[in-house]
């Protein structure tokens, strides 16, 4: 009998590890779900080692606890390399952006989730799969006059873009093949100093190649825009996937030192940073937190302020 248990717990463990460590080899995309979750997976892993050790000691439960305190520590290090250093709290923030995935059929929470925004103090709003706020769109343009999408720029109501100052150039492209209209471009003016802003919805890593093809076009615009950037939006990764650690490594994009956890609801701080908000330099993050709630929705928000470097 404790060969058996302990037979079950290695062969679950293996192949644990086994999809995990793919990522070194290829990146597929059916795989990519699990590498966001490396750093779960792996604890997960090294957890059902001890279990298995503690049946019956057997050099394999030592080999695959060893594998599983690797890729645990080496996903922690992968999250840690795009980390840009602490701004200090006496640099005042230049302006503070809100990005939040609503979800589309949640109509019942609209009107709570535009009184949120109005009181929220947000000088740039990002809201994707907005259809719920299209009827609040009125009063909120009282606090946020300026906006993109909804309408402006696209006939459907998915992302748009909510600024208290105007926006300079607002256009929407598509990402990759898949969906249209997932990527607004504009650029606001915070007292003669210019910010690029990039709000992204990218699709599921697990739907073929498609991902990946969005993460391409990112790395094409990003280029294109010289000078302080925002890039912020649901991802539906984490940054541990081997695409967007590529995009943030040549397009030089920075975060903090622990991504809120934004999915599932459900886990709480224990889920994966699947929303990101990233800067590229002279820019800065002087902080990012998460919404306390979620809004009905499977997402929870991010608000961030940003500083500038001299």
């Amino acid at each position: 009998m404790r060969d058996t248990i302990f037979c079950v717990f290695s062969v679950l463990t293996t192949l644990v590890l086994a999809i995990v460590s793919l990522r070194y080899v290829t990146n597929f995309y059916l795989l990519s779900f699990f590498y966001s979750f490396q750093v779960h997976l792996a604890v997960a892993a090294a957890a059902a080692s001890l279990a298995a050790l503690l049946v019956k000691r057997h050099w394999y439960a030592l080999l695959t606890l060893a594998v599983s305190l690797v890729l645990a520590v080496y996903g922690v290090v992968m999250a840690r390399e795009f980390v840009e250093a602490a701004v200090e709290e006496s640099r005042p923030a230049i302006f503070r952006l809100m990005s939040f995935n609503i979800e589309n059929d949640n109509f019942a929470n609209g009107p709570a989730i535009a009184d949120m925004v109005i009181a929220s103090g947000a000088d740039v709003v990002n809201i994707l799969e907005a259809e719920p706020l299209l009827s609040e769109l009125p009063r909120l343009l009282k606090t946020y006059p300026y906006y993109v999408g909804c309408g402006i720029g696209m006939e459907q109501c998915d992302t748009l873009v909510l600024s208290k100052r105007p926006l300079i150039e607002p256009r929407i492209r598509n990402l990759g093949l898949l969906w249209r209209n997932r990527l607004t471009i504009s650029t606001i003016d915070f007292d003669g100093r210019k910010v690029n802003f990039l709000a992204a919805h990218l699709t599921k890593p697990y739907y073929d190649e498609f991902h990946g093809l969005e993460i391409a076009d990112l790395a094409e615009v990003i280029p294109s825009m010289p000078g302080p950037l925002v890039l912020a939006g649901d991802f539906n990764t984490s940054i541990l996937a081997p695409d967007v650690q590529v995009l943030m490594r040549r397009q030089g994009l920075g975060t903090v030192s622990l991504e809120p956890a934004t999915w599932p609801i459900a886990a709480g701080p224990f889920g994966i940073p699947i929303d990101h908000i990233f800067s590229k330099a002279p820019l800065r993050l002087k902080s990012v937190r998460r919404i306390a709630d979620s809004y009905g929705s499977n997402h929870f928000g991010l608000v961030a302020e940003f500083a500038i470097d001299p």
